[in-house]
């Protein structure tokens, strides 16, 4: 029986701490506070073995950040993020926000979360009963490996207008295994159908860890990380080479640069007061991202 320290707080019903959850750990490695014990023990234990890895998870955040800011300045006003994980500072919603108020507008961002881990849902659900807009923001929980059903739970929520461009939000979601009943990896098909249930002039953007192109002594530490997690955590991971990566695009036309290291992705529409982070290389940064648009 897993037992709870007093200094964590009750968790919500269907959480399961008897292993430690992907999303509760990448919410430890951002500095966080929706993790328990079991979650925070084993981040210590993997940044351990590759103390790297929580500059890598910032500047992955850092990447949805940016990619929020300039599909934002490029008009878009609705986005489904999947698999959006527990709330930490710079939501979609709020860096949204922030930047329509920078500009002199009235905030207009629609944003509805989702993921599948109970824990991310009630914390995302405290969080938007704070500071959210009931008209403009909504979490549910749902799964990507049921993209019709998650497309339709989206649309019940009135936040998201189908006939309208929607950017999608696929941030370090997919090195997660995302197994069928039979235990078949489909997540690349359950991309592949989102992609076609998205209105025209809509964008997807995607990160991914990956090990390939990485320096030699950051794909070994990749090649442990990957089993710790495959043998501890509530999920396996995937590291898929670049163009494997690049495929969960489809045909999405590439919004420059195209496709990069985290940290080279926009770097001008870092904030100003976001954590500075020096890698001895880009590729230091082990997740590749891109931006694409449906014609």
């Amino acid at each position: 029986m897993t037992t709870i320290p007093d200094s964590d707080p009750v968790p919500p019903r269907g959480a399961d701490l008897k292993r430690p959850s992907v999303a509760r750990v990448y919410d430890y490695y951002l500095g966080g506070t929706a993790n328990w014990a079991i979650d925070r023990e084993f981040g210590d234990r993997v940044l351990g073995r590759f103390p790297l890895l929580r500059d890598i998870a910032v500047s992955n955040r850092l990447f949805l950040n940016r990619a929020v800011r300039h599909l934002t300045k490029l008009g878009i006003r609705q986005f489904l993020d999947i698999g959006a994980g527990v709330p930490t500072a710079g939501n979609t919603h709020q860096v949204a926000d922030e930047l329509a108020l920078h500009e002199g507008r009235q905030p207009d961002a629609r944003v509805v979360y989702v993921d599948n881990e109970p824990i991310a849902v009630a914390h995302a659900e405290q969080l938007l009963n704070k500071e959210g807009d009931p008209m403009r923001h909504e979490v549910i929980e749902a799964d990507l490996r049921k993209p019709d059903e998650l497309w339709r739970e989206a649309l019940a929520t009135d936040v998201l207008n189908p006939d309208e461009p929607i950017a999608l939000l696929l941030i370090a979601v997919l090195h997660v295994a995302q197994p069928d009943e039979n235990g078949t990896e489909i997540g690349p098909a359950a991309v592949a159908r989102l992609r076609e249930l998205l209105p025209s002039g809509s964008y997807l953007a995607l990160s991914h860890i990956t090990d390939d192109g990485v320096p030699d002594e950051v794909q070994d530490k990749l090649v442990d990380l990957k089993k710790m997690y495959d043998e501890s955590s509530s999920s396996d991971v995937i590291w898929r080479s670049r163009p494997d990566v690049q495929a969960l695009l489809g045909d999405f036309e590439l919004v420059e640069p195209g496709w990069t290291w985290t940290p080279e992705w926009h770097p001008e529409e870092t904030g100003p007061t976001a954590k500075h982070i020096d890698f001895a290389t880009p590729a230091h940064a082990v997740i590749w991202a891109g931006v694409g648009r449906k014609p």
